[in-house]
């Protein structure tokens, strides 16, 4: 089914892999009858032209990209765009989309959601910008339908923004990235590897494109193959899949870790530029005769069978077929896992699920940017035609990925088969996939066509005793699974007929909603602002000395963002940098903000003139044991303020909250055996906090111990490869080292004056 080279690969004429071996380059031109180096095949791949038409520095080693778009949902744009006043913004200088597709649902009892709608129309008008009010399309969808174009560069803060099918390199990034594009700064990267995915042969009859993704996750994932890397999708496979289906592939490439993603583009993708009123965004690309991967993929489409990510990760895949043929084996598995994930909090077990040796699932979802497609839809409407999904526990709801969709769907009849089942066809939204919307019973099982699996991230809460998890699946199977009323059912058990539904794009929905500032600013809007929305509270610079407590210690192979700060109920307060921050960690560590704000006293002490050793006096003992061999360490040079130690923190969402909640309780460091994602990594650099990294092994400190950095600033300013800290333990110092990894001279810079918005100010 799925095939990783070991080492390098030569595409010759998009349709012909040799391994990358000592005789490679010997066999290239054998077969092309042209002598290539091994560098110049580098750059004949899509990937390498389109970073080389939007890098701005003299250098492809060292990237400094600006892009042609940017985009944001209503859990991000007000952070980014607080950030950016703060640092003198005026106007907009690139087009900047607005989309309300995350806090579209507004609490009951205030009005804090809708608050930050009308921050953000009144922003458009303000800084000429482009506002999508809810309901109207998820972010991703309508970047899709009116973003996209061949060639193009979309910096977007989501996670999965991905528009690779369409020709267009787009990346997920937290929102200092977005800030930077603003303010008419750079994405400061080093030139990526670039992995091939040789797609091959065709799908078989009930197998859609999570199919597809989820086998590729499940196999490239844990080993890391692709991480940070772009992924560059090319074979005579491609042009067997539809645009849909290679957009749905294409979201899901977020989850393997990869930094982008870009298609081979033919006549499939000039069509759908076309029925979007758009044929000039499209354009053809192609790798060049012979191009280098640093890696490569290859998919024999036509082997892939339908598959199901059991909780809690994309990763964790398995064929439908698998589960039902070896379910007691499996489930184990998960419930083995759930003791990690969940850290025993609340019991999980999958057990009343199995009725008569079956799997019965409680929920369907076929939703956002994944799974709301037309085809996902109509595909799902053709298995479900004719029967009902009953009366009992299971329940099955769709969301269309724009309202242009729902509108087509209600044209050609699929929507009232939908309806007829018994299945609720819903706006357009993204909250069940991030746990703010469809949360199913305590202890129930569903099945989504969405983005992720995390713990929680169907919106259950470990510390109210609730338990749920999701699985993901395809379209396709979620609906032969309703089909059952719920027994776990593969879409390649269907023996209908799945039929091609033609999509016609009515412009008129947006044009007569969407407000579109055509890139022209009105400085005389004045900003509306709701009572949650807050400024950013003030952060020092690096001081030259610091005295971090530790206050959480996270052993889990891999820590997500979700568990750094919630998603679901919580993202009611993204505009709110402290309402937020009382949220953090709060289902992986509960007694993380106390501890933070314990020690935070300190620094607040430092910053209004006052002595920290008198608000806390157990520093008194602490600091005497560090003047022990560093005298010089006192009045006048040293910061306070909390640190956390995880294994491999950072996998999964691009909310910048992740680090910007641990900076406002007074974080200024994670340490780390390694980072999940650039992202992450840089969101901590943007809020000022060390990326510290440490050999993995034997902690040389504990949780609550502190650990002193003496001549900390010095060290980031001279670049030194090595940070010596010290344990403070039982009244000495134990010496042991770090790294920071990789730094820009900007990103120094950045830590040194503490934060994205002091460096903007300075």
């Amino acid at each position: 089914m799925i095939k990783l080279l070991e080492g390098g690969a030569y595409l010759l004429n998009g349709c012909e892999i040799i391994a990358d071996r000592g005789d490679a380059l010997n066999e290239v031109k054998a077969k092309t009858g042209k002598g290539v180096s091994k560098e110049a095949a580098k750059q004949a791949t899509i990937a390498y032209d389109i970073l080389k038409a939007h890098n701005t520095s003299d250098n492809m080693d060292k990237l400094r990209i600006k892009f042609d778009k940017l985009t944001s949902h209503d859990i991000t744009f007000v952070g980014i765009i607080q950030t950016a006043r703060a640092s003198g913004l005026e106007k907009f200088p690139i087009p900047y989309v607005l989309t309300n597709c995350h806090n579209s649902l507004c609490a009951v009892g205030g009005t804090i959601n809708e608050d930050d709608h009308m921050f953000g129309l009144t922003c458009a008008k303000k800084y000429g910008g482009v506002y999508v009010p809810p309901h109207q399309a998820v972010i991703h969808q309508f970047a899709r339908e009116i973003l996209a174009g061949g060639g193009r560069m979309i910096l977007g803060s989501d996670s999965h923004t991905r528009y690779g099918a369409l020709g267009t390199m787009a990346m997920g990034e937290g929102g200092p990235e977005l800030v930077k594009q603003l303010l008419n700064q750079t994405y400061d990267i080093n030139m990526p590897g670039v992995v091939g995915v040789y797609l091959t042969g065709e799908p078989m009859k009930g197998v859609g494109p999570q199919d597809v993704a989820l086998a590729i996750i499940g196999t490239v994932f844990k080993n890391g193959y692709v991480k940070n890397k772009v992924m560059e999708f090319v074979g005579p496979g491609v042009s067997s899949l539809s645009a849909d289906f290679r957009i749905g592939i294409d979201v899901m490439t977020t989850e393997t870790t990869c930094l982008s993603s870009i298609w081979r583009t033919d006549d499939e993708i000039k069509d759908f530029y076309e029925i979007h009123g758009r044929k000039e965004d499209y354009k053809e690309l192609n790798p060049g005769e012979v191009a280098y991967y640093d890696g490569m993929i290859v998919v024999d489409l036509g082997k892939v069978k339908p598959m199901i990510a059991m909780p809690f990760h994309p990763s964790n895949t398995y064929t439908i077929e698998e589960v039902n043929q070896n379910l007691g084996d499996i489930l184990a598995e998960v419930e083995k896992a759930a003791l990690v994930s969940l850290d025993g909090a609340v019991h999980y077990s999958l057990q009343d699920k199995v009725r008569n040796g079956k799997f019965y699932v409680d929920q369907g979802i076929i939703a956002g940017c994944a799974g709301g497609g037309f085809e996902n839809i109509c595909a799902a409407a053709d298995i479900l035609k004719g029967q009902y999904i009953g009366a009992d526990e299971f329940t099955l709801s769709v969301y269309p990925a724009s309202t242009p969709i729902y509108m087509e769907l209600i044209k050609n009849g699929c929507a009232a088969t939908l309806m007829e089942t018994g299945a609720i066809l819903k706006t357009a939204f993204c909250g069940p996939c991030f746990g703010a919307g469809d949360t199913p019973a305590n202890n129930a099982f569903s099945i989504r066509h969405s983005t992720r699996n995390f713990p929680n991230r169907e919106g259950s809460k470990l510390q109210s005793g609730q338990i749920s998890s999701v699985a993901l699946m395809d379209a396709r199977s979620i609906a032969a699974t309703a089909a059952n009323k719920g027994l776990l059912t593969p879409a390649t058990d269907f023996d209908g007929t799945i039929g091609k539904y033609k999509y016609n794009f009515d412009s008129k929905i947006y044009a007569n909603r969407v407000f579109d500032s055509k890139g022209v600013a009105d400085p005389s809007v004045e900003i509306k602002f709701g009572p949650n929305i807050k400024d950013w509270p003030t952060m020092t610079e690096l001081p030259e000395n610091l005295l971090l407590r530790v206050v959480s210690e996270i052993h889990d192979p891999v820590t997500t963002t979700d568990e750094l700060i919630p998603s679901g109920e919580t993202s009611s307060y993204r505009s709110n940098p402290l309402g937020l921050a009382e949220f953090t960690l709060s289902r992986k560590d509960p007694k993380y903000v106390g501890l933070a704000k314990d020690i935070q006293v300190a620094q607040k002490a430092v910053m209004e003139g006052k002595c920290p050793l008198e608000v806390k006096p157990e520093l008194k003992e602490i600091m005497a044991t560090v003047q022990t061999q560093f005298p010089n360490a006192g009045e006048g040079n040293m910061g306070f303020g909390s640190t956390i130690f995880a294994v491999k923190p950072g996998d999964g969402s691009a909310r910048e909250q992740a680090a910007s909640c641990q900076k406002v309780l007074g974080g200024w460091a994670n340490i780390a055996n390694e980072y999940a994602t650039k992202r992450y990594r840089s969101n901590l650099i943007n809020w000022g906090m060390l990326p510290l990294l440490i050999k993995e092994g034997e902690l040389p400190f504990a949780n609550l111990d502190y650990i002193f950095f003496p001549g900390i600033r010095k060290a980031v300013e001279e670049k030194d490869a090595v940070i010596k800290a010290y344990a403070v333990k039982d009244g000495s110092l134990v010496e042991f080292e770090m790294t920071l990894g990789e730094l820009t001279d900007e990103e120094r810079q950045i830590i040194l004056d503490g934060c994205l918005i002091n460096y903007n100010r300075v």
